[in-house]
């Protein structure tokens, strides 16, 4: 039966908006979310079984990450003026991570001590073991020198070949200076690698149809391993975590756009479906090219871009910042520790350290957690056993936050560099210029049907000026 031979007072949907509204990614990822959830829950073999949806896509992702950070850091610092605003753009940027790190800390190291969740639970550490914590885990952790060290890459290539953000980084911003003092030569080559970025987001705009995918495996294997009765053991640290992560959010964050003129609830809808997409794989690597994208649209300039969001994050880990301190202070009270105001204040300064480099993947922050404990001497590693089973739980609030925070931050500092078009960004984060990622040169566009094309001259004539694009 068509939909015109419907039977009287049948309402039936327009299906045209049906199609409209599951075109959109952010819609796609949440049914994937909900879908993997009730996978995980009501079959957790099977949901368990699914793990590698989620690990395909992001492995994807990451083989693209490090060329889009090197061709972006490269021809952002080439196109520059000169060194100097090169120089300026990643100072401000440094000085800004730090002041957020510092105070995302600061705000974690309160609000654990004001809720003490691990009050009462009088663990013996006897009883724990460190057997079924990840290899990384246990293994000692470099000092500053051997850090330091490790950022070095054993030669050119391999940087763009390994797991590690701060080589690429590095490699970046050494062969964009290069570039930017060899004069004719450097202007070809950049020109080169700019064109060669575009094949990379076109590869990474194919691969981000496959992120309900990657959503549904990932939360069906987290619902499906740990089951949704793991929260009620450690609630109250989860609980507060997530509350401190959203209190920095709105509190911190939307200071920050306020300073600068905008308003994190706009920023918050303009990016939900990279949100969506970092809720359902707990990693912010697979929205890195969309988050580039979408801030050069709001008005920020692409070299200012460029340097910083790839910068933050190995520097600006906001999530994983709140969770180090909660972390260590939890499992310092769940063994019955009392740690002093100035032993809470070397492990924060030792924090700052390790938090650098944690790249925003799942397990990430745990890692740095048990690099952070084993650098200093008052919580033994063998605690993280306790908080082992529920780290996927917070791992997602630890990604959301920092995705958020980096986007600030971008915004932030493009706005103290003078190269935010804040008309623009306004007019974006209303609704006034959608987003429209970059058309594929693949598709065949249909030729137009003469009689239904209205004539030159019977065109309406524009009302106003096209909104220029962002530079």
């Amino acid at each position: 039966m068509s939909r015109n031979d419907a039977a009287p007072g049948t309402v039936t949907a327009p299906p045209g908006r049906i199609r409209r509204m599951l075109s959109h990614l952010y819609v796609q990822c949440l049914i994937a979310v909900l879908l993997g959830a009730a996978v995980g829950r009501l079959w957790p073999s099977v949901g368990t079984d699914l793990k590698p949806l989620g690990d395909g896509f992001i492995a994807l992702v990451k083989m693209l990450i490090a060329p889009i950070i090197f061709c972006t850091v490269v021809h952002g610092i080439a196109s520059m003026g000169n060194a100097r605003a090169v120089g300026r753009v990643s100072l401000k940027a440094l000085v800004y991570f730090e002041v957020l790190t510092t105070v995302a800390m600061v705000i974690g190291l309160v609000v654990v001590n004001v809720v003490k969740p691990g009050s009462g639970l009088h663990i013996d550490l006897s009883s724990l073991s460190a057997k079924g914590l990840p290899p990384e885990a246990s293994t000692a952790h470099e000092g500053f020198a051997e850090f330091v060290l490790a950022v070095i890459p054993a030669t050119l290539v391999s940087a763009l070949t390994g797991n590690e953000i701060l080589p690429v980084l590095l490699v970046s911003v050494l062969f964009g200076f290069g570039l930017h003092a060899s004069g004719e030569a450097g202007l070809g080559i950049a020109r080169g690698v700019e064109k060669f970025s575009t094949v990379l987001f076109t590869l990474i705009r194919w691969i981000m149809r496959l992120a309900p995918i990657g959503a549904f495996g990932s939360m069906a294997f987290t619902i499906g391993n740990y089951g949704l009765g793991t929260l009620r053991h450690l609630a109250l640290l989860v609980g507060s975590f997530w509350l401190t992560a959203l209190f920095f959010v709105l509190v911190v964050l939307g200071t920050v756009m306020r300073l600068n003129g905008l308003r994190i609830l706009p920023f918050l809808r303009y990016i939900k479906e990279e949100l969506l997409i970092v809720l359902g794989t707990s990693s912010t690597e697979p929205v890195l090219p969309r988050m580039m994208a979408k801030l050069q649209h709001v008005g920020a300039s692409k070299p200012v871009v460029g340097i910083t969001l790839p910068a933050g994050y190995s520097f600006n880990l906001d999530g994983t910042a709140i969770y180090l301190t909660m972390g260590s202070v939890f499992l310092a009270q769940a063994l019955g520790i009392d740690l002093s105001l100035t032993q809470q204040l070397a492990m924060l300064a030792v924090m700052l350290l390790t938090s650098k480099g944690a790249a925003g993947v799942t397990g990430s922050g745990f890692i740095a957690l048990a690099a952070t404990l084993s650098a200093v001497p008052h919580v033994p590693v063998a605690a993280l056993a306790l908080i082992f089973g529920i780290d996927r739980f917070m791992s997602e609030a630890r990604a959301l936050t920092s995705v958020v925070g980096n986007g600030v931050a971008t915004l932030a500092v493009a706005r103290w560099e003078g190269e935010l078009d804040e008309d623009r960004a306004k007019a974006v984060l209303r609704g006034e210029i959608p987003y429209a990622p970059t058309p594929d040169p693949s598709a065949v566009t249909a030729a137009p049907d003469p009689k239904q094309t209205p004539a030159p001259e019977a065109m309406p004539e524009p009302t106003r000026d096209p909104v220029p694009a962002a530079t």
